[in-house]
């Protein structure tokens, strides 16, 4: 994805009451140098991001996305984002998002540099994938492990699990290994036979009528456009479950998807190798639903 536009912002702490922070934005070229070489988020990997669907020229769930740019934050011991500063960020940024279509708006908060300015924050606009076929055509999925148990964030809290941080390697990894076996994506499941979620996208599943998610811990980020999904639902009457869920239950579903904020949502057609009934009717009803999503 090309960049189309990229702001600095001079982070404000969380309790800043001014109403305008327009003097702490810093509009850059998306094209030239920006970062030191001394910058955290590139040598380590050490900050937070949220990426945040834009629809026809609207910002799709900015308040979960802002909630959770602070859950991270609060989990990596990062400075709280002051987050009508970063709500106003978002504001400018939208103004260069695709005005038809599909875009993306990205939020970076990192520890900054070592030994200096601390911490660094910026804001990108791109265009968004094609994810048509995706939608409409859906996805081969395989089980990874992901190397520890359903009691780990718990008992190790310094992992970091549950953040949404900009150490992606692991995620990145993920899929290229379920591409090598001929999937789209993966599901991630703990070593002791629990599911958790893929690498860029949360688990949906309907069993016996009722829609379930494993449960946000465990190391689960809780996903925004899940949580958006699942209000949707219930407003429809259906069912809706966050559950501790056993690998053996993906066999029970009689439909899930993958859903995410730029690929909304995916159904799922195969889980290692094993075809799945996909609800193609009401997936697109899905789709128009989040499509449609406004804040």
């Amino acid at each position: 994805m090309a960049l189309r536009f990229a702001l600095v912002i001079e982070p404000a702490a969380s309790d800043d009451p001014r109403p305008s922070f327009a003097d702490s934005f810093r509009v850059i070229d998306p094209s030239a140098p920006a970062l030191s070489v001394g910058e955290l988020s590139t040598q380590r990997g050490d900050g937070i991001f949220e990426s945040i669907g834009v629809v026809d020229g609207h910002v799709q769930e900015t308040q979960a996305h802002l909630e959770r740019l602070a859950h991270s934050a609060r989990i990596c011991d990062l400075p709280g984002p002051n987050l009508e500063q970063w709500r106003q960020a978002i504001g400018v940024a939208a103004r260069h998002a695709p005005a038809t279509g599909e875009g993306v708006i990205k939020l970076i908060l990192s520890r900054g540099v070592e030994h200096g300015p601390a911490p660094t924050a910026w804001v990108t606009v791109a265009p968004a994938p094609d994810n048509s076929a995706a939608r409409e055509h859906g996805i081969r999925v395989v089980t990874l492990d992901r190397g520890y148990g359903i009691d780990t964030p718990a008992q190790a809290p310094w992992l970091l699990l549950g953040a949404k941080t900009l150490s992606y390697a692991v995620n990145m990894a993920a899929i290229r290994e379920a591409k090598r076996r001929g999937a789209d994506d993966a599901i991630f499941v703990t070593s002791d036979g629990f599911v958790l979620e893929a690498p860029t996208a949360s688990l949906i599943l309907r069993i016996g009528g009722r829609f379930v998610t494993p449960a946000p811990h465990g190391g689960i980020l809780h996903g925004t456009t899940q949580l958006s999904l699942f209000a949707h639902l219930e407003e429809q009457g259906h069912e809706t479950r966050y559950e501790v869920v056993p690998t053996g239950a993906l066999r029970e579903a009689d439909a899930a998807w993958l859903v995410s904020s730029v690929r909304l949502a995916a159904p799922i057609t195969a889980i290692d190798g094993v075809e799945m009934p996909v609800d193609a009717e009401l997936t697109a009803s899905f789709n128009r639903y989040l499509l449609s999503a406004r804040d």
